[in-house]
C-alpha cells in the first residue's frame, strides 16, 4: 500500500507504476556494465598471457603455467558461451569469478600448496607425465561442459531454475543422451584435473571429495526441480540415462 501526497492511498497490485529512465542514466549504466566486462576480460587475458609465458618457461613452474591458461580460460568462456546461447540471462556473474567463497578458498589452497611443495620439493612438480594426465581431462572436462552448454542452448542457466519458463524444454540429443549432467560432469572431471596437473596431492584428494559431494548435492536439488517441471517425461529419462557422475544417482523417487 503507498500513500500519495494528497493521503490517497492505493494499491500497487491493483494500479500499475511505469518509471522511465532519463535516456542518460540508461547509456551510463550500460557503459559501466560494458566497462566491467571489459576489466574482467582484460584480466583473463592478461592471466591467460602470463600463464602461457610459463609455460614455455625451463622450470618448475611452467605446469602452473598450464594451470593459468586453463583457468583464464574456463572463465572467459563461461561468459562467452553464455553471451551466445542465452543473453538474457547473461550479467558479470556468468564469468564465474565470484562463484562462492568455498571456490575462492578451494583456488587460493592450491595455489599455497604448489608454492610451498615447489619451494621445498621441486621435483614433485616435475612429473610431466601426471601433469599432462592432469591436462587432458581439464581438456576434456572443458569440452563436454562447453558441448552440454551448447546443446542445452537457452535451457541452460547457472543457477537452478526453481519456476518453469514458457521456453524451458527437456534436453535428451546430443552429450545428453550420454549422461544426464554433462556440465556437471564436465566441471568435475575438469577440477580435479586442475590439481592433477600442478601435482597437488592435498588438494587433489580434497578437490575430488569436496567437488564429488557439491555435486551430489546439486543434481539432487535440480532433479527435483526438473521432475516437478516435466513429471513422467524427465523420469523416463532418469530411467535410461545415467548421471554421469561416479556413485551418484541423483534423487531418489518413491512411487
Amino acid at each position: 500500500m503507498v500513500r500519495g501526497k494528497s493521503g490517497t492511498e492505493f494499491s500497487l497490485s491493483q494500479k500499475k507504476v511505469h518509471v522511465r529512465l532519463p535516456k542518460s542514466t540508461c547509456q551510463t549504466a550500460q557503459l559501466d556494465f560494458v566497462g566491467e566486462i571489459a576489466i574482467r576480460a582484460c584480466f583473463l587475458g592478461f592471466v591467460f598471457g602470463c600463464g602461457l609465458l610459463l609455460s614455455f618457461s625451463q622450470s618448475s613452474w611452467s605446469h602452473f603455467g598450464w594451470y593459468m591458461c586453463s583457468l583464464s580460460l574456463f572463465h572467459y568462456s563461461e561468459y562467452l558461451v553464455t553471451a551466445v546461447n542465452n543473453p538474457k540471462s547473461l550479467s558479470l556473474d556468468s564469468f564465474l569469478l565470484n562463484h562462492s567463497l568455498e571456490y575462492t578458498v578451494a583456488a587460493v589452497s592450491s595455489w599455497i600448496e604448489f608454492t610451498v611443495e615447489n619451494y621445498f620439493w621441486p621435483e614433485m612438480k616435475q612429473l610431466t607425465w601426471l601433469s599432462v594426465t592432469g591436462l587432458l581431462m581439464v581438456i576434456f572436462g572443458e569440452c563436454l561442459r562447453k558441448a552440454a552448454m551448447f546443446t542445452a542452448g537457452s535451457n541452460f542457466n547457472h543457477v537452478v531454475q526453481n519456476e518453469k519458463s514458457e521456453t524451458h524444454t527437456l534436453v535428451t540429443s546430443g552429450v545428453y543422451a550420454w549422461c544426464r549432467h554433462p556440465s556437471y560432469v564436465g566441471w568435475f572431471y575438469w577440477s580435479i584435473g586442475t590439481q592433477v596437473m600442478l601435482c597437488n596431492p592435498i588438494c587433489g584428494v580434497a578437490y575430488a571429495l569436496t567437488v564429488w559431494r557439491f555435486f551430489r548435492d546439486r543434481t539432487e536439488e535440480e532433479e527435483i526441480s526438473l521432475i516437478h517441471f516435466f513429471g513422467e517425461e524427465y523420469l523416463d529419462y532418469k530411467k535410461k540415462v545415467p548421471t554421469g557422475l561416479p556413485f551418484i544417482k541423483g534423487v531418489k523417487v518413491e512411487l
